[in-house]
């Protein structure tokens, strides 16, 4: 199994005439993901990878038929507008990978989505990828990469980090530990499904039996994580590595939602509270994947 996306999803790409949105598209479609076509305004009736474009969402819908998965390469001022319109037309889940998208309109589309029973990855994501099932968005930036560094196995990749979410599912790889699924759920303060909202979903999935987990300075996500672990409400093991143990308070670690306010969301905090609960939090990032595959012997998964 996998998380959020599989070869039965059916994916819309809005955006998809432009730069990114094409050399994406590309990526997803050579490494399998179900797209049927995209959307762009005013480039209704053209085609970007032998894909029809349509000017709405509505339209694709009304002629592809149901849509499952919206993925989203809109320029930042206009990824509200796109998101409200996908979710209006009843997708059910939005991979929103641009940075910079103004914190009000994200409230304004976690507020439509929560209305409509939809949800959102992002934004300032790289996306999800499944190996051997689809792949939302960026990772691996071509096919033939993502297909060489990534392959099925029993963990459950998720990050704040796009290139630590990569590098973390590479490096165990190289171990021969495969994942079930990777996924990054953006830099930003405020996005649609946090970490403690995806390690609920590798909760419930048969397949993963372990957690992989990269979290940073600021926020709450880690903490409420740990809360998780302390309620029974996941009890897979669970590896993490926490950045920015070098940061100051009032200074900003790489993303944007990684500052530290006051006593809040510091490196310490978060490290002495996973390990509270009983999380194998790792001092070293390279300590990763022999961690993991201790977890996963423990477990009785690896011999």
């Amino acid at each position: 199994m996998a998380i959020l996306i599989d070869q039965t999803k059916r994916v819309i790409v809005q955006g998809i005439t432009g730069r990114e949105g094409r050399a994406r598209t590309k990526l997803m479609k050579e490494y399998g993901t179900h797209i049927v076509g995209g959307v762009t305004p005013g480039r209704g009736g053209g085609e970007v990878e032998g894909l029809p474009v349509f000017d709405t969402v509505e339209e694709a819908w009304e002629s592809l038929g149901p849509i499952d998965v919206s993925v989203l390469f809109i320029p930042a001022p206009l990824v509200r507008s796109a998101a409200l319109e996908a979710i209006d037309a009843g997708v059910k889940l939005l991979i929103i990978v641009p940075d910079r998208v103004p914190m009000y309109d994200v409230l304004q589309i976690a507020k439509a989505a929560d209305q409509a029973g939809a949800r959102f990855v992002g934004p300032n994501t790289l996306g999800v990828l499944s190996p051997g099932q689809g792949v939302l968005g960026m990772i691996g930036g071509r096919a033939v990469s993502a297909r060489s560094w990534f392959f099925p196995g029993p963990v459950g990749v998720c990050s704040r980090s796009g290139g630590i979410t990569s590098s973390m599912a590479y490096y165990r790889a190289r171990e021969g530990i495969g994942a079930t699924t990777l996924v990054h759920v953006g830099g930003d303060a405020i996005v649609g499904l946090p970490l403690p909202e995806i390690v609920r979903l590798f909760q419930s999935d048969a397949d993963t039996q372990a957690i992989v987990m990269f979290g940073e300075i600021g926020t709450s996500q880690e903490e409420q994580v740990a809360d998780l672990v302390e309620q029974g409400k996941v009890d897979k093991p669970l590896v993490a590595y926490i950045g920015g143990k070098g940061a100051r308070k009032g200074t900003r670690f790489s993303h944007a939602g990684a500052i530290i306010e006051g006593n809040r969301g510091t490196h310490e905090q978060k490290v002495r509270r996973l390990r509270a609960v009983g999380v194998h939090v790792v001092e070293n990032f390279g300590d990763i994947p022999a961690v993991t595959k201790q977890v996963l012997a423990e477990a009785g998964v690896l011999p």
